[in-house]
């Protein structure tokens, strides 16, 4: 019930005009969101990549509402990956096809996506396509494909919650395109989607071993403790060699479990959010471990107590 409260107040507009003017509000956004300015995030990447991880960089925004708003998305986009590239981080892109105009029509997110990989393809900048919620797979799916027929430094997110992602998995593998596997942060109904958070975890696990198994260069990206322990157990039985694949995990989320995977050799890719259309992100990742909010909280207090003794 949490969950699903949260991910509702998520959607609301309302809400996110008060947020991003409440100082509380953005004190807890920083524990999930690298700052708002391409400067903020180069610095979380540096830290990281001293820290033997790479990243992944997402300029938070979705639904634009015009193709003006898409184009200057796109714009942004090529300056990033001008950025990543000019200072030289361990980076690569991470972005959501809404926020490009898939809401306009597949041909105007098409359209500046093929310039965000023109921007890359120089410098061979992997960008990855980030998987909105059900109602956007066929599209998204539809513009990958296309990109992937010229562009060979794309890849997509799949997600376990939902019955179709086996099947999408195979097309994806056919093709020998690159895939992060995750839960899913959406609220998806019955009809589409597991609604169990066990059968969300057993349907990963399957998916995991199929990546390991045949994808190439797959991404686990999963905060659960045990998929991770099950994913190394699986490598391990299989002989699967660390190079090839790596461990996905969101920007200040169990930063003791990041650093252990680093520690044990395994490749860690850290997912960096920054901009200012924070308060959707933020609160899907409240919705997926409601237990942040309380940890974010306590930490918040401590502060507070700490700057007034």
């Amino acid at each position: 019930m949490l969950r699903q409260t949260l991910i509702r107040l998520s959607q609301q507009e309302q809400l996110r005009e008060l947020a991003t003017r409440n100082v509380v509000a953005r004190s807890i956004a920083r524990r999930f969101v690298a700052g708002e300015t391409i400067d903020d995030a180069l610095g979380a990447i540096r830290e990281l990549n001293g820290r033997g991880m790479s990243a992944t960089l997402d300029n938070l925004g979705e639904n634009v509402s015009s193709e003006e708003e898409a184009r200057e998305a796109a714009e942004a986009y090529c300056r990033i990956i001008r950025s990543i590239n000019d200072n030289g981080v361990n980076c690569n892109a991470s972005l959501k096809l809404t926020q490009f105009g898939l809401d306009l029509g597949e041909a105007v997110a098409l359209d500046n996506m093929r310039r965000v990989m023109e921007a890359a393809a120089p410098h061979d900048t992997f960008v990855r396509i980030d998987m909105e919620s059900s109602d956007y797979v066929d599209r998204t799916l539809s513009v990958f494909f296309d990109l992937w027929s010229t562009h060979k430094n794309v890849g997509v997110v799949l997600q376990s919650c939902l019955y179709r992602t086996a099947e999408d998995l195979e097309r994806v593998i056919d093709a020998g395109a690159r895939v992060r596997l995750v839960k899913g942060a959406y609220l998806e109904p019955a009809s589409v989607a597991y609604q169990d958070k066990r059968d969300v975890d057993e349907n990963f696990m399957r998916l995991t071993r199929t990546l390991l198994d045949r994808a190439a260069y797959p991404a686990i990206g999963t905060h659960d403790c045990a998929l991770i322990d099950a994913a190394k157990e699986w490598t391990r039985e299989r002989g699967i060699e660390q190079s090839r694949f790596e461990f996905q995990m969101l920007y200040g989320i169990r930063r003791d479990v990041q650093a252990q995977l680093v520690a044990e050799g395994y490749n860690l890719r850290v997912y960096v959010p920054f901009g200012t259309h924070w308060y959707p992100y933020m609160m899907r990742r409240m919705a997926e471990r409601p237990a942040n909010i309380f940890f974010v909280l306590e930490n918040l207090a401590r502060e507070v107590r700490s700057a007034r003794s």
